[in-house]
């Protein structure tokens, strides 16, 4: 980061202007932007096709019944009702601390490919939403959080204020968040976890252009290919997050109850 800012300040002091600086960082932040939209519809494509087969109308393929009335099949009863839940809902987490920890020493192309395992694993995870909250509702949501998140990561991308000290406390929030999500786990209070909605729409809207900078600041023209591959990737997995994290946490003040 440092060398590209020296580059542009070189530049600028010569009165000279670079459009190839543009155009590389241009092409970057689409690229960026692409995979994290197509690690979305993986993840909805995912999570519509799973849903499809854990559920049922048929009463004679039932093997279960929930509260709301929505049947299960073997295979619903089997991802949702047995501790398999649990490693679903836990790999696609192992998987981002993997490559976060091993993005040096992996190659790029399967720096990508973990990616889109990772959605698609994300996609069977949050699967279960559909059996929560009315399609009508999550679809709304989504428009409002993509809406939301277009706004924040342009305000992210053209400020010229420094989010930096805005990050680093907004990184200690979501550890904060952590440890209260993990507390309610076992306390189960509705207003504790009403406060952590709250919070956490905050915190991740925040992140959301608070990334998007810092993603912007990575890149330098002189990269190599592979390099500036990975940096994408890795963009990409920052907002993809920022997304279905503010996403689930809108989705329980606006989604309506099945």
């Amino acid at each position: 980061m440092a060398e590209y800012q020296n580059y542009q300040k070189t530049a600028q002091t010569a009165g000279r202007y670079d459009a190839s600086v543009d155009a590389g960082l241009r092409s970057y932040m689409l690229r960026v932007y692409n995979m994290m939209g197509g690690g979305l519809a993986i993840t909805g494509l995912t999570a519509l096709a799973t849903v499809s087969l854990a559920t049922t109308v048929d009463p004679s393929q039932a093997v279960a019944q929930l509260g709301n009335g929505k049947m299960l099949t073997n295979f619903g009863s089997l991802l949702y009702g047995s501790p398999l839940r649990w490693v679903v809902m836990l790999a696609p987490l192992a998987l981002v601390f993997f490559m976060g920890f091993r993005i040096e020493n992996i190659k790029a192309s399967t720096a990508s490919t973990m990616f889109w395992a990772f959605a698609a694993l994300m996609g069977v995870s949050m699967s279960s939403i559909f059996l929560v909250y009315t399609s009508g509702s999550v679809v709304q949501t989504f428009f409002i959080t993509a809406t939301a998140f277009a706004s924040l990561s342009l305000y992210g991308y053209t400020t010229k204020r420094d989010l930096t000290g805005m990050g680093s406390f907004l990184i200690m929030g979501v550890i904060g968040l952590l440890l209260a999500m993990v507390v309610n786990i076992f306390m189960q209070s509705s207003a504790l976890q009403f406060a952590i909605s709250g919070i956490g729409v905050l915190i991740f809207a925040g992140l959301t252009a608070y990334d998007t900078q810092k993603i912007k600041e990575m890149f330098y023209g002189g990269d190599s290919s592979e390099t500036i591959s990975k940096k994408a990737t890795m963009g990409a997995l920052s907002l993809y997050l920022d997304f279905i994290n503010m996403f689930q946490f809108l989705l329980y003040f606006l989604g309506n109850r099945e």
